[in-house]
């Protein structure tokens, strides 16, 4: 037997050598091992196979707990935060808003970045998996932006349409959309950029006045 093939064997069995592990223990050591090898070499390239080796399992304790590696993988990326992020409340929209591009921003710049870059390109590659995405990691921001946006229209500075429109999540959408073509890290001023240039002038009631006297839609002020 080659040297490969013998490593190979050990690998399989690797899970037999180690104490037994159960419940929240086991759950961790599975999780810790998504990460793992979605760090290494991505979406594309896990299995339930590899996690297991890694984590010193079977693959049948990874399927008695995730249909397939889409649920595991986006347990695993909860366990680790990568989507979490805490609701600003300075008092105003504009402040809100760029706190939270900011929060979103630091994500993408950590060693986490790399995964979510990873798993929102498959989101094109696996039908599946595109709308766990959208379920659990594409509406964090759009959600916390609705309570912001909540928030303003009691302050007067939202019309109540505008949580429910398409103008609500562009903040959002367009920081995922730079990260996604240029990477990590987003200069600060790109995120002022988004909220003063774009944002504010679609959601703000009345539209903010542009510097030099114009207003948003560029007429005199």
């Amino acid at each position: 037997m080659s040297l490969n093939a013998g490593k190979a064997a050990d690998s399989a069995v690797d899970h037999r050598k180690g104490p037994r592990r159960r419940g929240e223990e086991l759950e961790n050591a599975i999780l810790t091992a998504t990460l793992e090898e979605l760090t290494e070499g991505g979406y594309t390239t896990l299995t339930m196979e590899r996690v297991a080796t890694r984590a010193r399992t079977s693959k049948a304790a990874l399927y008695r707990r995730w249909p397939g590696r889409a649920e595991l993988v986006m347990d695993a990326c909860k366990l680790r935060g990568i989507t979490d992020v805490e609701l600003p409340d300075t008092g105003a929209l504009r402040t809100d808003v760029i706190a939270l591009l900011r929060q979103i921003s630091a994500k993408m710049a950590s060693p986490l970045g790399g995964i979510l870059r990873g798993l929102l390109t498959e989101m094109t590659r696996d039908p599946d998996f595109a709308r766990l995405i959208r379920e659990r990691v594409h509406t964090v921001g759009p959600t916390t932006l609705h309570v912001i946006l909540e928030r303003a229209i009691e302050r007067g500075e939202v019309e109540p349409w505008i949580p429910d429109s398409r103008r609500a999540t562009v903040a959002t959408d367009m920081l995922r959309n730079h990260f996604l073509l240029f990477g990590a890290p987003v200069d600060d001023t790109i995120i002022t950029d988004i909220v003063d240039d774009v944002y504010l002038p679609l959601v703000l009631s009345p539209a903010p006045k542009r510097a030099g006297g114009t207003d948003s839609a560029g007429g005199a002020g």
